[in-house]
């Protein structure tokens, strides 16, 4: 086994155990299971990271840095109108920005023709951007994130930004993007296994 082969091997044994233990302690997004127990079992590839789409209230400085920035509210499902305007309410910070964020995922082949595939299956799924973030030998980290979001603010200095009328709209806005998110998301899995499946047998046939 040569360097590279060594390092992914080392890699990959590293982030199962991360996900085995997000897993068991109840942090991982249950969409991401299926997929994530799937890539386990692969020789070729491994996945570092993932989110399965969220809706959040985000508090940022007056830089509005991203190092600086908190989750005031966070939800991995559709949110009401009330619960929203609670939160926006309650804010006592200097910025705050509601999102309606996209599932991101980071997958990692063990060379550029296995993460071409990945590639493949992730144009055929829809996702608005795929890349290939890191390119070495024995790591090709790919990242697929989707295509529905909504970032604006919505309080300033103790100021709401906006009107009931116009969150209510977003909040039917996001709540659509949600569910538009979680069917990619199922597409982008079924694209995945179906690409991988077919990686793994012509590999073994060989």
């Amino acid at each position: 086994m040569d360097k590279a082969q060594s390092r992914f091997k080392m890699l990959k044994q590293h982030h199962n155990a991360t996900f085995e233990k997000a897993k068991k302690d109840g942090k991982m997004d249950l969409e991401f299971i299926s997929i994530c127990d799937f890539i386990k079992e692969l020789d070729d590839f491994f996945t570092s990271s993932c989110c399965a789409g969220r809706i959040t209230l985000v508090g940022l400085d007056a830089r509005e840095s991203k190092k600086e920035s908190a989750f005031h509210r966070k939800w991995h499902r559709k949110v009401t109108f009330a619960e929203v305007k609670e939160g926006i309410e309650k804010y006592n910070g200097e910025v705050l920005w509601f999102k309606q964020e996209p599932l991101i995922f980071h997958l990692v082949a063990n060379n550029l023709a296995n993460a071409r595939r990945v590639l493949a299956a992730s144009g055929r799924s829809g996702a608005k951007k795929s890349g290939i973030n890191v390119a070495k030998e024995g790591k090709f980290l790919i990242e697929m994130l989707g295509a529905h979001n909504i970032n604006l603010p919505v309080k300033e200095n103790g100021k709401v930004m906006i009107d009931d009328e116009m969150l209510k709209y977003i909040v039917k806005k996001a709540n659509q993007k949600f569910v538009k998110n979680q069917k990619a998301l199922k597409k982008l899995g079924q694209e995945l296994k179906k690409e991988l499946k077919k990686k793994t047998k012509q590999t073994k046939k060989n």
